[in-house]
């Protein structure tokens, strides 16, 4: 098995305004930076290699947790919104409420005009995953709500219809397994940012947290 540690980035401007980012590379604010500043990633983590969606709020947050980035992953940047990137979701619903209530029914298949479907997101999640199981290197990785929703949605079988299967604080981080087939196992979710965690099969490490197992040559931010 091999861990998976998923933490979303911080608080951006649309963020605040309840705007649908998507692809749109939209930077930390700076309140999300004054909350990173206050935050680090448990020690236990420190062996763990880090990789990043390419988004620019992703790898500003790695920055500011002190995680240098060895690669970006494609495969982690959030779901295309498509034409609605920059609206919100109220807006959207009070604009045609029937025919988006029928979208959002469809779960795994909501995809907006020109954009994705979490199901599709999941497709391109999974050939990541597969890949870190072939690696078998413990990962941390700075990503998106909707990447991390897929994740879930796949560990629990859940078909995005209905509450969620765990309820999940964004402020923190999740932990998952993944099978040699790439198939995530979650196991410990909402772990705080702020404080030291003990993890079962997971053993502290020493090294200063910053470094995270990698040399500051391979990073990639």
């Amino acid at each position: 098995m091999t861990w998976l540690f998923m933490i979303r980035h911080g608080i951006t401007a649309w963020n605040a305004d309840r705007r649908v980012q998507g692809h749109t590379d939209v930077p930390l604010s700076d309140h999300g930076r004054q909350i990173l500043v206050e935050q680090s990633v448990p020690r236990v983590f420190a062996p763990f290699r880090v990789v990043s969606s390419p988004l620019l709020r992703a790898r500003q947050t790695a920055e500011m947790l002190s995680c240098p980035v060895e690669r970006q992953e494609p495969a982690l940047i959030e779901m295309s919104w498509g034409e609605w990137e920059g609206r919100t979701l109220d807006s959207l619903r009070k604009e045609d409420g029937a025919r988006m209530r029928l979208r959002e029914a469809r779960g795994l298949d909501f995809q907006p005009p020109g954009g994705e479907s979490p199901r599709q997101v999941q497709a391109r999640l999974l050939r990541l995953f597969r890949q870190l199981a072939r690696d078998g290197r413990p990962t941390i990785a700075f990503t998106h709500k909707g990447v991390i929703r897929a994740g879930l949605a796949l560990a629990c079988d859940w078909d995005m219809l209905g509450r969620m299967p765990v309820r999940l604080d964004w402020r923190r981080g999740h932990l998952f397994r993944l099978g040699m087939d790439g198939a995530p196992q979650l196991v410990q979710p909402n772990i705080r940012l702020a404080q030291e965690v003990q993890v079962p099969g997971l053993q502290t490490d020493d090294k200063p947290a910053q470094r995270h197992g990698i040399d500051a040559a391979d990073r990639n931010a």
